[in-house]
């Protein structure tokens, strides 16, 4: 008997979530990310930041999930395109 890995999905959009390596010197290991670029939660999120500085306008956040940190949410930064 073979085990299944557990799937996670987007509580903004459905999708599921996308195992993503972060860089080393984050902190994090491999954490799952919402990569929908029409999810509601990225959509317009780059003008929810506030105090970013006009060098930054373009930055938003993903839906994520750390496996490490018990599957707790958070918002990672992430590009937003124009």
């Amino acid at each position: 008997m073979g085990t299944e890995e557990q799937k996670f999905t987007c509580p903004h959009c459905g999708q599921e979530l996308d195992a993503w390596l972060a860089p080393p010197d984050s902190g994090w290991g491999e954490i799952l990310v919402c990569f929908n670029n029409t999810c509601p939660h990225y959509v317009g999120s780059a003008t929810d930041i506030e105090n970013k500085g006009t060098d930054n306008r373009s930055m938003g956040c993903r839906y994520a999930i750390d496996p490490a940190n018990k599957y707790r949410p958070f918002n990672l930064l992430a590009v937003c395109p124009h």
